[in-house]
């Protein structure tokens, strides 16, 4: 193109882009906004850089030991030595990612001969982690039901919304935390809920809810099962921390009870916490369906949105997982050390609720002792929270969530006084 066609020129190394005669040139991406961060991530950052020895992280969402350390599983760790034993190729797996996989997470969901399994009505994906999973939801969602509006929790994990406004899909709130007596605000959440229209995607954590540790109660969730169907309404189940509730199988009544009323919805789940496989990246997607033609429709498409994005999922991610399931040894196992996890996290709740309990004898600090899984809501002000940062070292979210799975017998009690320093 001659340089007086009117076309666009380099503008030298710098890499600008020529405008009209007598305009300054402009590069092709000065014009970005910066990206301010993820807050937690950002915040875990800070705490990397603060020197204090003492510090203390409650900002992100991995389970610590007593230690204060990040566990390898017995369990893990024999699989892995296993694949490395059996060690070969290692080709692209399937779009869907690995049938051994795939097998095990619905027999975990669902249980053992569960009927949606055994019908063949559950369409399921490998993902990377569940937040690869919520987001080839969404993706398929924004394509095949097209006009259909996404409703999350207030407040939910924030990357919620921001996955599935990504995805182009509008995202609005149903209430649900109360603040006033530390439960769910269900009266308000069912009436918002039945006013909804036909199609409409409700996004429920199964369990542990992120971030305030507030779940639906088992009578709650039988309340709510009549109301999505009756109202035509399309659950989206958000299970990333099964076992640390109630136990593996306990925390899957949800799930299990929206199949066996016969409901089409979605879960993504994680392995992430469970068995302490962050990096990996081990997740998965399942769609129940209505019987078993419309599942593999489902699953075609499911790997139609995975093939234009990231094609096909890790092969060492779906190793381990699907070992660790199959196996009666390694799944022995693993279940001793969630359930050795689960008794950690609710022996951390017992000892922040004692220490706080003696230190401001005025305030109910119970709520500790009720909500579950990795994550409790303090109540927390966000210039009380800043406080416990600059002058205690302690870091949580500004919410006022912290990840109870950072605590130990080592920092507790100074937490716990810390905390007692900045209520009012």
């Amino acid at each position: 193109m001659s340089a007086g066609s009117g076309g666009l020129s380099s503008g030298g190394p710098g890499g600008q882009v020529g405008g009209a005669a007598g305009t300054a040139p402009r590069t092709v991406f000065g014009h970005l906004e910066p990206y301010a961060g993820d807050p937690i991530l950002s915040l875990n950052e800070a705490f990397q850089a603060d020197p204090r020895p003492d510090k203390v992280n409650l900002s992100i969402g991995i389970y610590f030991d007593d230690a204060g350390r990040i566990p390898v599983l017995d369990c893990v760790r024999r699989a892995e030595a296993q694949m490395l034993e059996e060690s070969g190729p290692k080709p692209y797996l399937p779009i869907e990612g690995s049938a051994a996989m795939r097998k095990a997470v619905q027999g975990l969901l669902f249980g053992a001969g569960h009927e949606a399994v055994a019908s063949g009505r559950v369409a399921t994906l490998q993902t990377v982690g569940s937040s690869g999973g919520l987001r080839v939801g969404a993706d398929f969602i924004r394509r095949w039901l097209p006009g259909a509006q996404v409703w999350i929790s207030d407040p939910s994990w924030d990357n919620h919304r921001a996955m599935f406004e990504g995805a182009g899909l509008a995202v609005h709130a149903y209430p649900y935390y109360d603040a006033a007596t530390g439960g769910v605000r269900f009266d308000a959440m069912r009436d918002t809920l039945a006013g909804l229209p036909a199609g409409s995607i409700v996004l429920l954590h199964a369990c542990c809810h992120n971030p305030t540790g507030v779940d639906l109660s088992r009578a709650q969730w039988e309340a709510l099962v009549p109301l999505l169907r009756e109202r035509g309404l399309i659950p989206y189940l958000d299970l990333a921390y099964q076992g640390y509730g109630d136990g593996i199988e306990e925390d899957a009544f949800a799930l299990r009870l929206l199949a066996a009323a016969g409901l089409t919805f979605f879960v993504a789940n994680s392995f992430s916490k469970s068995m302490s496989v962050y990096g990996e990246r081990a997740g998965a997607l399942s769609v129940v369906c209505a019987d078993r033609a419309e599942a593999e429709l489902v699953l075609g498409q499911l790997k139609a949105t995975v093939r234009r994005n990231y094609s096909s999922p890790s092969i060492h991610a779906a190793g381990i997982v699907a070992r660790v399931l199959a196996d009666p040894v390694l799944r022995a196992s693993w279940e001793a050390d969630v359930a050795a996890m689960r008794s950690r996290i609710q022996a951390m709740r017992r000892a922040l609720h004692d220490v706080l309990a003696a230190k401001r004898p005025g305030r109910d600090f119970g709520y500790f002792l009720t909500q579950r899984g990795m994550f409790s809501y303090t109540g927390l002000a966000a210039a009380q929270v800043d406080r416990l940062r600059e002058e205690f070292g302690v870091y949580l979210v500004r919410s006022g969530r912290i990840c109870v799975a950072g605590l130990n017998s080592g920092n507790v009690e100074r937490t716990a006084a810390a905390i007692a320093a900045v209520v009012a």
